[in-house]
Parts: structure tokens; sequence; C-alpha cells
């Protein structure tokens, strides 16, 4: 208020005013814009708005409830639907949505206060999807458009059939208008950049690409298009058109054979990112065998000679991850999660055999009472040997198996400053008891110690496992985001 009043701000011509704002945060803008009404009017001009991230969904971040949150979204979609470029739109957690199985029983069925939210829940979400969906449907200059729904909404254990479907929609008449909607988007868009749909229910289908412009087909940078509770949504027909895409992400087993071979083609841009998602639990349904083999990978590297994967698997089985991790896949990344399977030591020591140049980032989860011991029968522990091998990396991440005091202080020495990232649950680490008998004092305090000197900063473990044991499908989502503008 000072500086306006400073400067006269009711003689400021409009364009003074815009400029004014350009240097802003978005929150001062919203406060300058209480000065007058010319300001408030300047406040929506399209050029200070090119990018717009909203998160909503129950209750996080301060928000309130999905419902409550439906009438600013609306606003905010009339206001800058129609010219925005980039649009990040993420649904965050929906409070009271739990594990829809609970004891074996059906919430829904047996839970008459869970059905009513879980249908709150879902009514909420079908109307924000339409109401940003409808602001968009016109938008020529849409270049970056990012779609994220939380899984707890999604609820893929059953509670996503039709039957339950059908109490919220009846006939799927909000559904198919939704998809309607999302292919009139891709269809009148003119510079389509960067193309994102993870996990949002009711709004891609397998045929959703075909509607994308051809001028958007020249453009598109980058394809993302994920749905677990969906048959293969991005198909080898379709990639074809898209010439000069350098980033994809899609599920593992719709990457092909036939894809891989597309994509190393002379006639188009090499590929420079590509984020793999591998779900064990679908792989009955879609199975590995036509997936891209080693001869396939290999021609892709030679086309694409900056290519790096990023590949999460979850509830993957050992033996499943043995056959798909090929020689030739330029791995960088790599997030094994997992309830029900194990992962062994030999998957461990295969990847840091075989991707010890490439490797960065390895995270290693299991969200179950028991903590397996990868380094048992063996002289050296896997994970040592992988921070041994793998010079370059800078991200590990364990919860869920034992890792031993002592290896840990090794795995800090051997990577040193470079491991920005060491995160391990406290209740991972044990300490050996013959390894007491040689060192006073405190182990815990002993370790910490050992470790920060290793990595030359201050660390200590992860008392908190939220910051380790979050939703895998949010963690790829959001890894696969940076990975992918990493490029």
């Amino acid at each position: 208020m000072a500086l306006c009043s400073s400067v006269g701000a009711l003689a400021l011509p409009s364009e003074l005013i815009v400029h004014i704002f350009s240097f802003l945060s978005d929150r001062d803008k919203l406060r300058a814009s209480a000065v007058c009404s010319r300001w408030r009017e300047c406040l929506f001009y399209p050029a200070l708005w090119t990018e717009l991230k909203l998160c909503v969904g129950g209750g996080t971040n301060g928000g309130g409830s999905g419902s409550e949150q439906t009438p600013r979204l609306e606003f905010l979609m009339r206001k800058f639907g129609s010219f925005v470029r980039e649009l990040q739109l993420e649904f965050a957690p929906v409070e009271g949505c739990f594990n829809p199985l609970q004891n074996g029983m059906d919430p829904v069925e047996s839970d008459p206060q869970f059905a009513e939210r879980w249908k709150d829940a879902m009514g909420t979400y079908l109307d924000q999807v339409s109401c940003v969906l409808g602001s968009l449907r016109n938008n020529r200059n849409l270049q970056k458009l990012s779609l994220y729904g939380d899984t707890c909404i999604l609820q893929d254990d059953g509670i996503l059939d039709g039957s339950y479907l059908n109490q919220v929609d009846q006939g799927g008449k909000k559904i198919k208008e939704i998809q309607q909607l999302f292919e009139e988007i891709l269809s009148n868009s003119r510079q389509m950049k960067w193309l994102s749909s993870a996990f949002m229910i009711g709004v891609v289908t397998p045929c959703s690409l075909a509607s994308l412009s051809n001028p958007s087909t020249s453009s598109l940078e980058h394809l993302s298009l994920i749905d677990n509770q969906l048959p293969t949504l991005i198909s080898t027909v379709e990639v074809e058109r898209l010439v000069n895409l350098r980033s994809l992400s899609l599920d593992f087993c719709d990457f092909t054979s036939d894809m891989c071979r597309l994509l190393a083609g002379i006639d188009r841009a090499p590929l420079h990112r590509l984020s793999l998602l591998l779900n064990g639990t679908a792989l009955n349904i879609k199975p590995l065998d036509v997936t891209a083999a080693e001869d396939d990978w290999k021609a892709l590297v030679r086309r694409s000679t900056n290519l790096r994967v990023y590949i999460i698997g979850m509830d993957v089985s050992s033996q499943d991850l043995l056959r798909i991790l090929k020689p030739s896949l330029p791995l960088e990344r790599i997030h094994l999660d997992s309830y029900s399977t194990l992962v062994t030591d030999g998957v461990v020591e295969l990847i840091s055999q075989q991707y010890h140049k490439t490797i960065t980032h390895f995270i290693l989860m299991r969200d179950d009472t028991g903590f397996p011991d990868l380094s048992v029968n063996r002289n050296e522990d896997p994970l040592v040997l992988l921070a041994w091998r793998c010079v370059h990396l800078a991200v590990l991440i364990i919860h869920g198996y034992t890792v031993w005091s002592h290896n840990l202080v090794a795995i800090s020495r051997l990577r040193g400053s470079s491991l920005k990232v060491l995160e391990v649950s406290e209740e991972s680490i044990d300490f050996d008891p013959d390894q007491s008998v040689y060192i006073e004092g405190d182990p815990v305090h002993n370790l910490v110690k050992e470790v920060s000197l290793g990595l030359g900063r201050v660390w200590h473990p992860s008392l908190d496992n939220s910051m380790v044991l979050n939703e895998p499908s949010q963690h790829f989502h959001r890894e696969m985001q940076s990975f992918s503008a990493g490029m």
C-alpha cells in the first residue's frame, strides 16, 4: 500500500500496473489488487497468468474439503481457462479414504459412512475435472497440460467397477462428457508441447490420442498417459505421428518391441527420457512377452545416444525384474516398491553390475513387518557393492530391508558428498552385536557421527516413515515430471 500511494497508484496507466504486477509473486499480486478497482482489473491480464498450478482435494494444503474448493476452482478456470498456456492440476488425497479392503470386507458395502464419503469424493472429483476441462476446450494456446489424480480416490481394488461408479454417475454420463471434453482440447490445440495424464479416472481412453490435432502432433515433445484402470492408452500407431517426441512415459508392458523399433527410426527426433511404470498385479493381463528385447534396446540407444530411463516396479517379483532389466537398457533411476513381493540380492547385484555407469537414483521400499537381510549368506553386502560400483549414485533411499550399521557407514564413505540423498528409515537399521564390543558409547550416536563424517554433512536416520514410505504412484508422477523436464 505504501508503494502504491507513493507513486500515485490511481494515476498509473494500465500498462504500467501490469508491468509492476509482473515482478510480484502470485500472493503479492492478489494483495496489490486490493488497491482499487483498476488494479483488480489489471490482475487478470492474460500475460500475467501464462502458467497455473492447482492442487485440489480433501483437506490438504489448508484447502478445506474438496467440495468447498469447487467455487474457487470454477472462478480461476473461468478467468484463466481460455488463455492459460501451462496448466498443472493435481488432486490431493481425500481425507477419510483408507485401504478399501479392511479385514477382508468391502467398506462401501459394510460401512455406510465410508460409502457416503466415497460417493461425495467421487462426485466432487467428476465435477471438478469437468469444470477444468470445460474451461480449456477452446484454448488454442495451451502448450502444457498435466493432470494427476491421487489413488486414494481411485481405489483400484475393486471399488471402481461399474456397479460402484454407477451409484455416482448413472449411465456413465459424466465420464463420457469428461472424455469428450478431453478429446476436444486435443483436437482444438495448435501448439501442445507437454501432455500428461496420470491415474485420472474417466479422462483418457485408448482413442483419446487420435484426437490430437495435426499441428500438435508436430509440436508435442512430452507424452505421458497412464491409468491402471484401462488397457493400452498409447499405441505404436499414434506414437508414429509424434515425430518430435523427446520424452515418453507409459506402462512398461505397453513399450513393445514395435514401439521401441519405431522410436529408433532415423526420421524422428532422438528420444531423451523414457519413464516406465511396471505394476506386478497387471502382468497376468499384460504379459512381458511383447516388450522390447535386447536387440530393440540396442537399436534405440544407437539412435538416441543421450537416452536415460526411469523405472518404477510396484509389487514385481524378482523373477520378472531379472527378465526386464536388459543389459542395453540405459537405466538412470529405479524405484522398487512392494507389499507382498520381495526384491532379492540377485536383483540388486544385477543392477550394480549392468548399470554402474548410468544409475543415479536407487530406491528400495517394502511396506511389511518383516525386514529381510539382503546380505545374508554373502561375503559382501549388495547395497555396499552398489555404492562402490555405481560411481554416479546420488540418491539412495531404503525402507523395509535390514541395513546393517557398519554397511551404512561403508556406503557413506564410498560415495561421500556425491551422495546427495541418503534416506534410511530408523527401523530398517540394525546393529551387529559383535561390533558393540569394540565400540564405546551409544551405537546410534556413533552411527550418526560416522555416516555424517563419510558424507561430509550432518546426517540422521529417517524418523518419519512418510519421508521414505510415500504413495508410489504419486512419487512416480512427480519424479517423472522432474526427470522429463530435465531433458
